[in-house]
């Protein structure tokens, strides 16, 4: 699934510096979500988690990968975090 979807993203995220850095799927709370993380360079502002947003859903409708319903959860990578 994450393949196909960064397929299809391609390029379409450049403009505002931010690229996929994982594609998840699965129960959230009980409900389906599709989770996508983004990452950058730099710290990413809510406003491009908005905009890459706006951009990928209807790549995902096009795609769609999903029979059931589910929820998009798409959210910003931490920046600073130590991993142990």
């Amino acid at each position: 699934m994450k393949e196909k979807i960064l397929e299809s993203v391609g390029d379409k995220l450049e403009n505002l510096n931010v690229f996929i850095d994982d594609v998840t799927y699965g129960k959230v709370e009980g409900e389906n979500t599709l989770t996508i993380v983004l990452d950058s360079e730099e710290m990413i502002a809510l406003n491009q988690v908005v905009m890459a947003t706006r951009i990928l859903n209807p790549i995902l409708d096009r795609l769609d990968l999903i029979e059931e319903s589910y929820v998009l959860d798409v959210y910003a990578k931490s920046k600073g975090e130590v991993e142990e």
